[in-house]
């Protein structure tokens, strides 16, 4: 049964193997996420495959609450709007048509054809651990444009967009016209599935990276893309991904959370939180462990909670730390255990009020 109200969840993996399943399980949340997993099909999923996740979980006792991000090759041409998007669109509802079908509430998204940049991933945290950084100067020193600081994820490689030609350059009103049109394609279908469509922030949020303009960058663009949603006429399908870490990132940092909770969180638009944070903002910016970031943890959790946020909250970027795995067991055990604590105090006040 779905569990109601806030609560916790592991998430950030691509493979729902018996480790991933066991370790959820033991740090006592109820439920998982998935990102991009790794699914048969090569534009787009089956409900049959989808359930089968579903059913995985279920035999640990936990919940599919979601699952974010299909590959960047299912929908590169559609975010730039180039040859072969009405294709990737008609597959893309088939894939939220599945999503439903195999009782996955929410699926995540982003509009970031050349992905989440980063500069450093040696940097050093509290105590030695190993933390993605950010410099947009670095980027600016690059001679291939920066080309070498996007993912390399296998799966990914082939849609990643990157050009140093300004002929070639996609401006921020293109990839405004791309999304509302994609908006106006696929919502109308993600409501009649059943299926809450979550857009995740650009990561970086700068202006442009790699010759494409980001366009979810700040609270108001989030705000353009809500009234969009509103002029699909299907508007219940659409809501956030809200990541902390991302508008913290925003220049101005904790004053772009607290606006994003405060203006969507009564309207129930966040469906899910990624609750992790850094230091600095952008030009330049480093993640951290929480509670050593631009926001006040505690401070969030009960403004989440004042706010109406009836969703899951689940690690996200973590730092690595000694003796971790590639995945980063320790640190995800860190952030959980944190998030835990707070929502139990958010529990004991409420019960005392």
């Amino acid at each position: 049964m779905r569990e109601k109200g806030m609560r916790i969840a592991v998430g950030q993996f691509s493979e729902m193997t018996d480790d991933m399943l066991r370790f959820a399980a033991q740090l006592g949340v109820r439920g998982v996420q998935m990102n991009s997993p790794l699914l048969p099909g090569t534009e787009r999923w089956e409900a049959a495959d989808l359930k089968a996740l579903v059913v995985r979980a279920a035999a640990y006792g936990l919940t599919l609450e979601a699952i974010e991000n299909v590959p960047l090759t299912f929908l590169h041409l559609a975010m730039t709007g180039s040859e072969g998007a009405a294709r990737q669109i008609e597959n893309y509802t088939q894939t939220i048509r599945a999503v439903g079908e195999a009782g996955i509430p929410i699926l995540g998204y982003n509009f970031m054809p050349n992905s989440v940049w980063t500069t450093n991933r040696q940097a050093r945290g509290r105590g030695g651990a190993r933390v993605r950084e950010f410099d947009l100067a670095a980027v600016a020193a690059s001679p291939g444009g920066g080309s070498e600081f996007m993912p390399d994820r296998a799966d990914w490689v082939g849609g990643l967009v990157h050009t140093t030609d300004p002929a070639h350059v996609i401006d921020a009103e293109t990839m405004w016209a791309n999304y509302e049109h994609f908006m106006h394609a696929v919502l109308p279908v993600a409501r009649e599935a059943g299926v809450k469509l979550a857009l995740h922030p650009d990561d970086p949020p700068v202006p442009m990276l790699g010759g494409v303009a980001r366009i979810f960058i700040d609270p108001a663009g989030f705000k353009r893309a809500e009234q969009i949603a509103n002029d699909t006429g299907a508007s219940e399908a659409w809501g956030l991904d809200l990541c902390l870490g991302c508008c913290s990132e925003m220049p101005g940092g904790k004053a772009n959370v607290r606006e994003m909770i405060e203006h969507f969180g009564p309207t129930g638009r966040i469906l899910y939180v990624h609750f992790r944070d850094v230091q600095g903002s952008v030009p330049r910016f480093q993640e951290c462990f929480i509670g050593e970031g631009n926001y006040d943890p505690a401070e969030i959790m009960l403004l989440l909670k004042r706010n109406g946020f009836m969703g899951f909250l689940l690690d996200d970027h973590v730092p690595h730390m000694e003796g971790d795995t590639p995945w980063n067991h320790r640190g995800r055990a860190h952030a959980v255990g944190y998030m835990q604590g707070l929502l139990r105090m958010i529990e004991l006040m409420d019960a005392n009020a």
